[in-house]
């Protein structure tokens, strides 16, 4: 059987094991990402070698599926209103703390990582700035978390992937030798930016809106509505790789703008947004209990890819990366999931009126995950000077929040959560801040889920 087979296999048996177990594992700290990243790991080269690393091709399509799928459905979902009404918290934290949290992840590489030119010490802090709410997702399901954090912070971890991506592409440009240095910073600039941008609107706004007319003239069933959104994504991805852009940000670009459009359909008399035949539910988009299911298979398959995706991240990065542990790579690792996080979150939220316990909350919970995974690997494939620590680093740095995170995720949230009830019972009027009221959050029935895989609805 060729290494491939084995791969496709290994890669299939973890999947259904988890799947079996998946409703006990989640009441207990083994998320799916430690155990896809652990089985990675175990099957990968470090240790049993039936992951076959060799074929890097297929590896990395699939990391660029999942992480394609993720921008675009995370942005779908994402309403103007969860930045302007109560949400004061997401705009410091994306306006004000990913700066900063890029900015401090590159000046703390500096002394610690000298092997690395000053534009890969700055990729390191781009890489590692996103979070991924995959890793923690009970310190923003807990409804004993005041709503105001639980939004924001999913709020954030929702859009500071999309949000690094211009860093990442023009730092990537200034390091000499890469494929992008070819086009150089102004080129990239161009071609990654403004080109993938408008690519991406009209990808995303012009699909929507066909979506939209379909949907009104009951043309299309529920199940075609769920592979448009598939084929939207990747159309929005192929169109800016085809004219040497960045496929990921124009697939996060379309998703706002397909979002945008599906939430401007007129109702029909009936209040739904099609004309309901009596015995064809599939005529009724909202026949699902009145909640739109369109991007429901979108979200679902970006899920299992991102699990699958963790679980060769633990064979083909991190397995290696933990034969050449260094005292550097490991504080590093530290400093970029404690340091470089919090410090920032509480400079962006000074004045904010929000309590100590919630900003060291709010700055613990800074999980890095399937953007970083993506963008590390996407670096290493330059094949320049350097890209082997910086692999190094994103490796450990994941590794390490894939274990903390997760496994602190609850413990903490019921801490905090107690904290909340008791100073909120003792607080002044007019309260505590962290008690304002806020609009309803993002539509997606994976509140806080984020890649956790398909079933998490029951």
């Amino acid at each position: 059987m060729s290494g491939g087979a084995w791969t496709v296999l290994a890669v299939a048996g973890v999947t259904a094991a988890y799947a079996l177990g998946s409703r006990r594992l989640a009441t207990t700290p083994f998320s799916s990402a430690i155990v896809f990243t652990g089985c990675g790991v175990l099957l990968g080269p470090a240790v049993l070698g039936v992951i076959d690393t060799d074929e890097a091709g297929p590896i990395t399509a699939l990391l660029e599926a999942a992480l394609t799928l993720v921008l675009f459905t995370d942005a779908m979902t994402v309403r103007r209103r969860d930045l302007t009404r109560g949400g004061f918290l997401p705009r410091r934290l994306l306006g004000i703390g990913l700066l900063l949290s890029i900015a401090a992840g590159w000046l703390l590489a500096w002394p610690l990582l000298p092997g690395l030119t000053v534009w890969e010490l700055a990729l390191v802090g781009v890489i590692l700035a996103p979070t991924d709410a995959a890793l923690g997702k009970s310190a923003i399901s807990d409804r004993r978390v005041p709503p105001l954090v639980r939004q924001g912070l999913n709020v954030e971890s929702g859009l500071n992937d999309g949000m690094v991506l211009p860093f990442f592409v023009v730092f990537l440009a200034a390091v000499p030798g890469t494929s992008y240095a070819a086009e150089g910073v102004a080129g990239t600039f161009w071609r990654s930016l403004l080109l993938s941008t408008v690519l991406g609107l009209l990808v995303g706004g012009g699909a929507g809106r066909l979506l939209q007319a379909a949907r009104a003239r009951g043309l299309i069933t529920r199940e075609w509505r769920h592979v448009y959104v598939l084929a939207v994504a990747a159309g929005a991805y192929e169109l800016a790789v085809v004219v040497d852009g960045s496929g990921f940000i124009a697939a996060w670009v379309a998703g706002f703008a397909f979002g945008h459009a599906l939430r401007n359909i007129p109702a029909s008399p009936s209040g739904t947004t099609a004309p309901r035949r009596d015995g064809d539910p599939d005529a009724d988009p909202e026949a699902d209990g009145g909640r739109d299911t369109t991007a429901d298979l979108a979200e679902d398959l970006g899920g299992l890819l991102a699990s699958v995706a963790l679980l060769l991240f633990g064979a083909v990065l991190l397995g290696p990366a933990l034969q050449h542990l260094t005292w550097p790579v490991v504080g590093y690792a530290l400093l970029s999931l404690t340091v470089v996080r919090m410090v920032p979150v509480a400079l962006s939220l000074l004045g904010s009126g929000l309590r100590a316990p919630t900003v060291l909350y709010i700055g613990w919970f800074g999980p890095r995950g399937l953007a970083s995974v993506v963008l590390g690997l996407l670096v290493a494939e330059e094949h320049v000077a350097g890209t082997e620590l910086l692999g190094r680093v994103v490796a450990v740095t994941v590794a390490l929040s894939v274990l903390l995170h997760g496994a602190t995720a609850s413990v903490l949230a019921g801490a905090y959560g107690a904290w909340y009830r008791r100073a909120s019972a003792t607080a002044p009027a007019p309260g505590l801040k962290e008690s304002a009221e806020v609009p309803p959050g993002p539509s997606r029935r994976r509140l806080g889920r984020h890649h956790e895989g398909p079933g998490a609805r029951d």
